[in-house]
């Protein structure tokens, strides 16, 4: 049997009770959805944008999927200790695919701001849910999203109004917990308003070591004069598969911030895609992964340039170590009448031993002739010379080693504009690679 038609089974025999309990906005794309998986199933080598991905073949276990939703018995606030100093957040959890109820006082929010679960804010607000669910999030062209419309329930909205300036930054934890093998589906939708700004860490941890696979879609809307900062970092283990599409669409001098970061992990596949829109839009997308062991993390990007006077930046490092697998695919499109156009396109990787796989793809697709683009990638050692001339100094090659990769994906790390968050990953970054897990303290997730 395919690994589809265990799904398509599935959701014949249970969209009464999947309806059930979500909401009618999220219920509405879910017919259309299933038609296109059908005819889509799930992505395959064969097609360029998933080569370096078997997608199907983590699909085909079988999998605990939690339709009737049925609460887990955690309090995550007891838990979890987030221990970054110096750093203030409204802290909020996804327990697997459900917005966790437990609000903390902590998590004051300005007025007219909304952070919540998405069915129950979809249930309050049907029409402003409506207007943006899956209009970017095209069911049509990719399986994985398909399914995910298919499947989510459940996950998170933010919103913030026109003008709204939120000082402080939003935490989102998603904690993956339970006794057997399981997986989660959950849809992320942002909206901001004009004149915005807003900064969303969002944090991957998983309590138990049973195999889980997620799937995640986020769709962001950046309107005009908005500033958005999204950090994404990846902290499960080596049995986790996560499936992760986001969506971003800027309005005219909007200003965003991606990064991306995996730490650890089993299998990752992240695909981003970002429209520039409106002139003098900016974004910075940016992404680090550290990989060993057999851990697979491949990266998929586009930026579609569609008007003029917008800009592009885009960096992405990688360190694998043992049998580790890397991938990147990043394209740029500027499109006709799309001039003074100004894309940057880097991703830099090093392969620690001869085991481990890096493959990348940097494109540029021009159809304008007033622009300045570039691109490039390299796949390279650890410099010899330099560990030479420290080891000469009584650096030992261990030590040393350390240090020439900590610098290597330092330049990811600075491109965030949290100082506080900026340190909490120089920390955790030394801490992986010196082969050590991150230990919260008073964390009971972070074992």
């Amino acid at each position: 049997m395919k690994a589809e038609q265990q799904y398509i089974d599935l959701f014949s025999q249970c969209e009464a009770m999947i309806c059930r309990h979500s909401a009618e906005v999220l219920n509405a794309p879910r017919a259309k959805a299933f038609a296109d998986f059908e005819r889509l199933g799930f992505p395959t080598r064969k097609q360029e944008k998933y080569k370096y991905t078997e997608v199907s073949k983590y699909f085909a276990p079988d999998y605990g999927l939690n339709l009737n939703r049925l609460e887990f018995p955690v309090n995550p606030y007891e838990v979890f200790k987030c221990d970054v100093p110096n750093m203030s957040t409204s802290l909020y959890f996804v327990v697997n695919d459900a917005f966790d109820k437990h609000v903390h006082p902590s998590a004051q929010l300005p007025e007219g701001v909304i952070f919540g679960s998405l069915k129950d804010v979809a249930e309050q607000h049907p029409e402003l849910v409506k207007k943006y669910y899956g209009k970017l999030a095209d069911t049509s062209k990719d399986g994985v999203v398909a399914f995910n419309t298919m499947f989510a329930q459940d996950g998170v909205l933010m919103y913030v109004p026109k003008n709204v300036v939120m000082e402080r930054p939003v935490q989102l934890v998603n904690i993956l917990r339970a006794d057997v093998n399981t997986m989660v589906n959950r849809r992320i939708l942002i909206i901001l308003e004009e004149g915005a700004q807003a900064k969303l860490l969002i944090c991957d941890h998983a309590m138990d070591e049973v195999n889980f696979l997620s799937t995640q879609v986020v769709e962001a809307f950046i309107g005009e004069n908005a500033v958005f900062d999204l950090y994404e970092l990846e902290e499960t283990h080596n049995s986790t598969v996560r499936f992760n599409n986001l969506y971003v669409h800027q309005e005219a001098n909007s200003n965003v911030l991606l990064n991306g970061m995996t730490l650890h992990n089993g299998t990752t596949r992240n695909t981003t895609e970002v429209t520039l829109a409106g002139r003098g839009a900016e974004v910075n997308l940016c992404g680090m992964a550290i990989a060993d062991k057999n851990e697979q993390v491949d990266n998929n990007t586009f930026i579609d340039h569609q008007v003029s006077d917008c800009t592009s930046n885009e960096l992405f490092k990688y360190v694998l170590d043992d049998q580790a697998v890397g991938a990147f695919a990043g394209k740029v499109l500027v499109r006709e009448g799309a001039q003074h156009t100004s894309s940057q396109q880097t991703n830099r990787n090093i392969c620690a031993t001869r085991e481990a796989r890096m493959y990348t793809q940097p494109q540029l697709e021009i159809y304008a002739d007033d622009v300045k683009c570039s691109h490039g990638a390299t796949v390279g050692q650890l410099d010899e010379n330099a560990l030479f001339y420290m080891r000469q100094r009584g650096i030992s090659l261990k030590e040393a080693r350390l240090l020439l990769m900590f610098a290597f994906v330092n330049e990811v790390i600075d491109n965030i504009r949290m100082d506080a968050l900026k340190d909490r990953l120089h920390l955790l970054v030394e801490k992986r690679f010196r082969g050590e897990l991150n230990k919260c303290q008073g964390c009971a997730i972070c074992k």
